[in-house]
């Protein structure tokens, strides 16, 4: 409408550098100019707005049309993917109003709620669907150097309060401020005079950035350069082969290596041609995947896939419909969507009986919404595979009459088809279970059977039958009030045959002991404990239940107390082998932390293949005497801790200024438990200097994941979370490192980041 045209804020790009390459694109064009779409909140909340993306191709201005002046805009980095169609509960709700081709959802990082989309046409649908796609990976493919330019150019268009591309010194020193910079005015203002190149008493896009390119001089990084290069100014192709097998402690083809660093991050074409490196190219390798603190040749998929299931921690989530707390909370096909995209393998589906015959997802006798059965198994079909082709295990707790788990059965086969594992894979009994290998593209039910597998091949299995009630399920259905008249008596339930024949390898039984399991339980049972259960029996028989682990798969989940959908640590869970350690996947900390650094080997599958020791039956490790078994290597850890470099702001108060420390733990079996802290830095998040040594003993190498947690201190009060990183210790490169910092939701902050140098040695 012209009404809303009239209002376009002016274009403000100042870094075209980063549209290069976009120009030209039709669908990019169309979004430049702008279109009038429908925002959904419900099936009764449709307003119009207006959507159009700023000349700097990374932020969508958008306004509506009652508002006057009120308009909000938010970054292309901001968004994580683009759906099409009906795929949100809120566009499936209106999907008799507008068609599918007209309807998408902008999916936003971290926890933030999804963006509901109608546009006017399937055509320019089309267009924002294909053109917000095209930005994203522009994005993603962005170098080092371009995204610091465009971290600078948001910082520039933030503060340059009347838009006219310039900032005089008062609005830089404001800058600094909101740059979490606390710096001595006359230091400041030398700079800023030496950056007014053309002395016109502001600094405009290029002055600005070399203000802010004199003002992050790394210091700490020149100090490493100068010590390996022989004439200060460059590392020869020897001075650098020099640093990498001093301090960085490569192997291989060292030669080969320092040629491809020069060649992959020298900005100079004549360094290059001396096969030689500045300290730009130094720096820019330092920032890079291979200077980072995590190995990159972890990150593809490297460990064998072909052990048996149960010889690997499985990523796995708890109530994972829930997209807030388990008493009030939303449940969402979203839940099921946002997990298996972060490579999640197992989900817990929690049926009840609904209305008109059809099965429903929700947390029992609370308050949380509803969600239908086959709109659950819909999203899984539809996410199960699309960042791992590993399997996906669907945990069943069924609290259905019969006649509605014969409807599950149906919309489990119809809806999965062949890929819903019905039988074994070569069709005989088997006397294992097969390998992440064996299974890739297969959804495995996880649930109550009649009978054995061994039965199913003999054809004798009755149409229904009563079966124990899992832990997990008795639980649920037990009311306040008969608490302990009913725990006392084990509850039976009646079960279809049709649901019962979907579960091949995964069959959930009552746990007894581990004696009992020993003597009776086959390979493709799996018990499920709640966290106190599983930490009484690590107290009491820890190296039982790693061997019990290393037969058959086990399954912890967070205690029915935790109703804000806190998480355990799984750490202790990992210790004993548990595969299936489940948590609350909308909840951010330390649990999720840990899960997400686990994980993020292994190209982010969702498989990790459990340390030798602890897939052995004959071996017998304790992780309480980490020191009995076979092949004990304990480590010392030591990690200096130099500098951090652009920390975010986490107090919104005016001109406060963060003091960071940095805590360094170790989670592991319990005697590797340990945490140390830095100091704290006064006023200085832009570019804290610690210089600080911290060190560990490790026993269990193995099993230690190590967290760097960057808080902001405070005396009176808890200290203020600013960010970490979490990575298993056997992914750590050694020397000197970047560590790239990550939010609370797990999502990335660049360019905050820490610099540290990392030594492993035997322990003496």
């Amino acid at each position: 409408p012209p009404a809303l045209r009239e209002t376009l804020p002016e274009p403000e790009c100042k870094y075209p550098s980063v549209c290069a390459g976009l120009q030209g694109d039709d669908n990019l064009q169309s979004m430049l100019v702008g279109t009038v779409m429908r925002k959904i909140k419900s099936r009764t909340w449709k307003k119009q707005r207006y959507f159009k993306l700023q000349d700097d191709c990374m932020t969508i201005w958008y306004k509506s049309k009652k508002a006057g002046n009120a308009h909000s805009t938010f970054s292309v980095g901001d968004v994580e993917a683009v759906r099409e169609g009906h795929q949100s509960e809120v566009l499936l709700s209106i999907a008799d109003e507008f068609p599918a081709d007209r309807c998408f959802t902008l999916v936003f990082r971290g926890r933030r709620g999804n963006l509901d989309l109608v546009a006017e046409s399937a055509e320019e649908a089309q267009s924002w669907i294909r053109g917000m796609r095209k930005l994203i990976e522009n994005l993603e493919n962005m170098g080092e150097r371009e995204r610091l330019d465009q971290w600078i150019s948001d910082w520039f268009k933030k503060a340059d309060k009347n838009n006219d591309g310039r900032m005089n010194f008062k609005e830089v020193r404001d800058l600094l401020k909101m740059m979490n910079v606390d710096m001595n005015e006359h230091h400041a203002h030398r700079l800023f005079t030496m950056a007014d190149k053309s002395q016109s008493g502001t600094l405009e896009d290029d002055e600005f950035v070399l203000f802010y390119k004199m003002l992050t001089q790394r210091e700490d990084v020149l100090r490493v350069f100068q010590e390996y290069s022989a004439d200060g100014q460059k590392l020869s192709l020897r001075d650098l082969e020099d640093f990498l097998r001093e301090e960085q402690l490569e192997g291989g083809d060292i030669q080969q290596q320092a040629k491809q660093l020069i060649e992959r991050h020298e900005p100079s074409d004549a360094a290059k041609q001396l096969n030689a490196m500045t300290f730009d190219g130094f720096l820019m390798y330092l920032g890079s995947a291979e200077g980072s603190i995590f190995n990159p040749q972890q990150r593809g998929i490297f460990q064998d896939m072909s052990q048996p299931l149960c010889h690997y921690f499985i990523s796995s989530s708890h109530n994972t419909y829930l997209m807030e707390d388990q008493l009030r909370g939303h449940s969402s096909v979203e839940g099921y969507i946002r997990a298996l995209n972060r490579g999640c393998r197992c989900v817990e589906v929690d049926c009840w009986d609904g209305a008109n015959g059809e099965p429903i997802v929700y947390h029992g006798h609370t308050f949380t919404s509803k969600i239908l059965f086959k709109d659950v198994v819909n999203a899984v079909s539809n996410y199960a595979f699309k960042v791992s082709e590993y399997p996906v295990i669907l945990s069943i707790e069924n609290h259905c009459s019969v006649e509605q788990q014969r409807v599950m059965a149906h919309h489990l086969n119809h809806i999965l088809g062949d890929k819903l594992l019905k039988s074994t894979l070569d069709g005989k009994a088997p006397i294992g279970l097969p390998s992440p290998e064996d299974l890739k593209g297969k959804i495995l039910l996880k649930a109550k059977k009649i009978g054995g597998l061994e039965e199913s091949f003999g054809g004798m299995v009755e149409d229904t039958l009563t079966v124990e009630v899992s832990d997990e399920e008795e639980v649920a259905e037990i009311d306040e009030d008969n608490l302990h008249r009913e725990s006392l008596r084990r509850r039976v339930k009646r079960l279809s045959k049709e649901l019962s024949d979907c579960v091949v390898y995964c069959k959930s039984v009552h746990f007894n002991s581990f004696k009992h399991s020993r003597i009776h339980s086959k390979f493709y049972e799996v018990a499920s404990f709640t966290e106190s259960k599983a930490r009484k029996h690590m107290r009491e028989a820890g190296a039982e239940f790693v061997h019990h682990n290393a037969r058959q798969l086990t399954r912890v989940y967070p205690s029915g107390f935790r109703t804000d959908s806190s998480n355990f640590n799984p750490q202790e869970m990992w210790n004993a082998g548990c595969q299936i350690v489940a948590l609350n996947f909308q909840t951010a900390g330390e649990g999720m932390d840990l899960n997400d650094g686990l994980f993020s080997v292994n190209s982010c599958c969702g498989y990790v293949l459990k340390p030798s020791f602890m897939r052995d039956p004959e071996k017998r490790f304790d992780p309480d005497t980490p020191q009995k078994r076979d092949g004990y290597r304990p480590l010392v850890l030591t990690i200096q801790v130099w500098t951090g470099q652009q920390l975010p702001k986490v107090n919104i108060k005016e001109g406060s200024i963060v003091d960071p420390l940095v805590r360094v733990e170790i989670h592991g079996v319990p005697m590797d438990q340990a945490k140390q802290e830095t100091r704290y830095i006064e006023n200085n998040g832009f570019n804290p200097v610690w210089y600080d040594t911290l060190r560990f003993s490790v026993h269990t190498p193995e099993l230690a994941m190590v967290r760097f947690v960057v808080e902001d201190y405070d005396k009176t009060s808890k200290n203020d979370f600013v960010g970490q990183y979490t990575l298993p210790m056997s992914c750590m490169q050694q020397g000197y490192r970047h560590i790239h910092l990550l939010s609370k939701d797990g999502t990335s902050i660049p360019p905050s980041s820490l610099f540290v140098h990392i030594r492993i040695s035997p322990l003496e």
